[in-house]
């Protein structure tokens, strides 16, 4: 499995984990922020922009890619940060390989809850992921999974959680289930619905950079 990554800045590791159907660049608004304080590393998870694409998708193998890809770069105790799929994924890194993360920030996710969420048609046009990603990571979503809510008891790092506020899709009720249950968590409410770092990365990388140590 040959992951494509992009590496900008000094400093620390820093791990940014994009969305479903996104790539490492969906993080170019907030880069230049976080890049002016850390060493970060923007990947394609696979299926997406230039990593492979095997047609083989579900949460426990992009956690394994991942945390494959983190060993054979030598990376531990990095800030992880993912946005919605990829922060599902870095629940997962966290609780699971606690030696990999020093700190973690999750933005407009939580674990797997029940909801109708049909899966769209796919674009008549050229994509740069496999489109058969979707279905197979949609349904997982959108499944309970009561082992990955009871897993986020499991994580010792220090975590963020960045909400999309009122306009995001996701139930206030289960963010804040979520903020409960991890030791060390702190929330950020920044009205923007789910693409946070997109359509407010100022308040998005104020938030972050002003957490971090």
């Amino acid at each position: 499995m040959t992951l494509a990554y992009d590496v900008r800045g000094d400093g620390p590791p820093l791990v940014l984990l994009h969305g479903l159907g996104e790539s490492a660049a969906s993080w170019d608004p907030v880069r230049d922020a976080l890049a002016a304080r850390f060493t970060t590393y923007a990947v394609d998870v696979r299926g997406h922009g230039a990593s492979d694409w095997p047609g083989a998708y579900s949460h426990d193998l992009i956690e394994a890619d991942l945390c494959g890809w983190l060993d054979a770069l030598g990376l531990r105790d990095v800030v992880l940060v993912g946005h919605s799929m990829g922060g599902s994924i870095a629940f997962r890194i966290a609780a699971h390989r606690p030696d990999l993360v020093g700190r973690l920030v999750v933005e407009d996710v939580i674990p797997p809850f029940p909801r109708t969420r049909p899966v769209p048609q796919r674009p008549d046009r050229a994509l740069d992921f496999d489109w058969a990603a979707v279905p197979a990571l949609m349904t997982e979503a959108s499944t309970y999974d009561e082992g990955a809510w009871r897993e986020l008891a499991r994580i010792a790092a220090p975590t963020l959680v960045v909400s999309g506020g009122a306009r995001s899709h996701l139930p206030a009720d289960r963010v804040a289930d979520v903020v409960r249950r991890i030791p060390d968590c702190r929330l950020v409410a920044i009205d923007a619905g789910h693409h946070v770092h997109r359509r407010a990365p100022e308040q998005f990388a104020e938030a972050v950079l002003s957490w971090l140590p």
